[in-house]
């Protein structure tokens, strides 16, 4: 089998996907800290159970690039970076400010290899997002996904925003990015980067009303250029797989229909599903993934992220079987024998059988969201026309040789694009962004610690060790390259890739 995926039996997903996935072996070993709910080796679990289904088989595997600080600066402010870049747990006392400035500290901690796992996750979401740039139909990076870091701040276990770096990288060569976000907590991070441009929709759906992080509001619908381009679908506790397929499916199809993009970025945080210990969503694991089912459905290049997931067994179930999905091979329910079984007792199954709780969402209200947000969409009468600055110039791949391969020529900082006629981030009314913030919740408060849980122990004394550099302003796209390696350990032939590109303007609308 080559790395172009299994075919599904009929219909509209009956066509061979060229998937590629990004996994880095060292994501298992950062650690957040004792208690935090964030756990890496979430990501490691679910590369085992894709090795032992024998999904990697299907797919083209890397190892994802180190995003560099240039790379990372592309959205984040340069002094959030370098401060990124320089914290560790040993000299944290000595910035107090810094980190009350950068909203470092409870929710968001410093620990060993904190820069090294900024740039590993956004290495894999950029990496993807050039792979798809270049004939890729599907790529994967399930340790990507982090949606509310913000330009000049950490939120919500969130550090660096590769959801926006993917989506700056997939703007050079689509007019038009769609953002989907099926986490329970809203994709605040993601809203609020595009939230004045008519190039990037966003649509979330989301736990509404004193939760974390308290935005999200249907009335938050974008602003000047960007008014109805943001879609926020809030939903109340208990929501099962067929209530929110009958909010999803509708919306999306009127979404693909309208909007028309280039490009989809989904990301699938598995903490709306049943059983996670932050989340209140009652969705089943085949009920998340068909969100995964209708997207590839489209035959629209998709870039898959992770995001959010706090019972970490039912996170590594998940993605391996929307890995499955967008491969287009149904994995069996019965779990094979690997390194992390017993995490997986006493049943050894991949699907775990939703709870009895309440559905919150009532019929009514369920109609009454629909019928807004269709009618927001009925308001763009066609896709919008796009004023790129200068249209870039198509990547090509060469083999390279290595001997030759010189990193410092990769990019250039003298090639970039001077480009004006931007608006900055910093001038986007706050008030547009949310008009909820007093409702703002810390994200883990309501988390009880389970210290003797079966995942505690087995990460507890493991840290991050090394890696490197990604970044400037959002308005200013800059160019980038990106060489995706070979997972040296799988057992697929990995060809590396450079490509080095400029990138058009990202157009906001004037004062």
């Amino acid at each position: 089998m080559d790395g172009s995926g299994n075919s599904l039996a009929s219909g509209p997903d009956a066509t061979k996907r060229k998937v590629c996935y990004f996994y880095d072996s060292e994501v298992g070993n950062y650690y957040y800290g004792q208690g935090h709910p964030m756990k890496p080796h979430r990501i490691r679990m679910t590369h085992a159970l894709l090795a032992h289904y024998g999904l990697l088989q299907h797919m083209q595997v890397y190892k994802p690039n180190p995003a560099r600080e240039r790379d990372l600066c592309r959205f984040h402010a340069d002094d959030y970076v370098s401060f990124l870049r320089s914290i560790t747990p040993e000299t944290q006392q000595d910035q107090i400010r810094a980190l009350k400035r950068f909203n470092v500290g409870e929710d968001c901690p410093v620990f060993d290899g904190l820069y090294s796992f900024c740039q590993t996750y956004a290495g894999g979401s950029v990496g993807g997002a050039v792979k798809l740039n270049h004939g890729h139909d599907i790529a994967v990076n399930w340790a990507g996904g982090l949606h509310h870091a913000k330009k000049c701040e950490a939120s919500g276990f969130c550090y660096v925003n590769d959801i926006v770096l993917a989506i700056l990288e997939l703007l050079k060569k689509h007019e038009r990015v769609l953002y989907v976000d099926i986490d329970i907590h809203h994709g605040d991070g993601v809203e609020e980067a595009f939230y004045t441009t008519d190039r990037v929709m966003t649509v979330s759906f989301h736990k509404f009303g004193d939760y974390f992080p308290g935005t999200g509001d249907v009335r938050d619908i974008g602003y000047g250029k960007g008014k109805y381009y943001s879609l926020n679908v809030p939903l109340d506790d208990g929501i099962d797989d067929e209530s929110y397929h009958s909010l999803f499916k509708p919306i999306m199809g009127k979404v693909m229909e309208v909007f028309r993009p280039g490009a989809v970025v989904l990301q699938c945080g598995a903490d709306s599903l049943s059983g996670d210990r932050l989340g209140c969503f009652n969705l089943s694991i085949k009920g998340h993934a068909e969100c995964v089912r209708y997207m590839r459905s489209f035959n629209v290049p998709i870039l898959l992220l992770g995001g959010g997931g706090y019972t970490i067994r039912n996170v590594a179930r998940c993605w391996c079987y929307e890995t499955g999905v967008a491969l287009g091979i149904e994995v069996d329910d019965k779990m094979p024998v690997h390194e992390y079984y017993e995490y997986f007792g006493p049943d050894y199954t991949l699907h775990v059988a939703p709870s009895n709780m309440e559905n919150k969402n009532s019929r009514q209200m369920l109609d009454d969201i629909r019928s807004k947000l269709l009618d927001n969409l009925s308001r763009l009468r066609h896709a919008p026309s796009v004023p790129f600055q200068e249209r870039p110039p198509d990547t090509e791949f060469p083999e390279p040789d290595e001997d030759q391969d010189d990193p410092d020529e990769r990019n250039d900082p003298d090639s970039y694009m001077d480009m004006d006629d931007m608006r900055h981030l910093d001038e986007i009314p706050r008030k547009f962004v949310s008009n909820n913030i007093q409702s703002v919740k810390v994200k883990r408060e309501n988390f009880e610690n389970e210290l003797n849980d079966q995942d505690a122990h087995r990460v507890a004394s493991e840290h991050a060790k090394g890696a490197e550099p990604m970044a400037e302003d959002l308005p200013l796209v800059k160019a980038s390259d990106k060489a995706s390696m070979a997972v040296d350990h799988e057992p697929i032939n990995i060809k590396m890739e450079l490509e080095n590109q400029f990138v058009p303007a990202l157009m906001y609308p004037k004062p």
